[in-house]
C-alpha cells in the first residue's frame, strides 16, 4: 500500500484501532476539499493495531475532541514535508457540542439552540457531567 506523505497539515496517529472513522466524522474532516487518508488496522509496536488519518491541509483542528476520544492520540503537525510539533492532546475540562445529552427530559432536548456543554467531574475515571441536568457520560 502507497499513501502519499503530507506536505503541509496534519497526521493524527495512534488513534484507537476501529476509532479512525469516529475521528473523521467528529472532525467532519468529509467538508475538507483536500487529501485526507484514513488508514485503519495498521501496526503498532504499542498497541498491536492502530488507526492513521493524514489530512494533506492546514486547518483548525478541534483537539478537545481528540483529548476526548483517546488522550494517547499524538497529533504531528508538518510544514514542508516535516514534522514540526508532535503532542498529545488533553483530556479536555469542558465539551462543548462534542457528545449530545442522552437524558430526553434534559433542556437540550426540547430547547435545540442550546450548546451541549459536559463537564470533567472524574478525570480518573473518565467520567463528565451535563452542565443542565447533571446526566454522567463516561467516555
Amino acid at each position: 500500500m502507497n499513501i502519499d506523505s503530507i506536505k503541509n497539515g496534519y497526521v493524527i496517529d495512534h488513534i484507537p484501532a476501529g476509532k479512525g472513522m469516529k475521528v473523521y466524522e467528529k472532525l467532519e474532516l468529509n467538508k475538507l476539499n483536500c487529501q485526507v487518508a484514513i488508514i485503519t488496522n495498521a501496526k503498532s509496536k504499542r498497541t498491536g493495531k492502530k488507526d492513521i488519518i493524514k489530512i494533506d491541509k492546514n486547518i483548525d483542528i478541534n483537539i478537545d475532541i481528540l483529548g476526548f476520544i483517546d488522550s494517547n492520540i499524538t497529533i504531528n503537525i508538518v510544514e514542508e514535508d516535516k514534522i514540526i510539533k508532535k503532542f498529545h492532546p488533553d483530556t479536555p475540562e469542558k465539551l462543548i457540542n462534542i457528545v449530545r445529552c442522552q437524558n430526553p427530559r434534559c433542556i437540550t432536548s426540547v430547547e435545540k439552540e442550546l450548546n451541549q456543554i459536559f463537564t470533567l467531574t472524574d478525570k480518573e475515571n473518565q467520567v463528565y457531567r451535563c452542565m443542565y441536568c447533571e446526566t454522567s457520560l463516561k467516555r
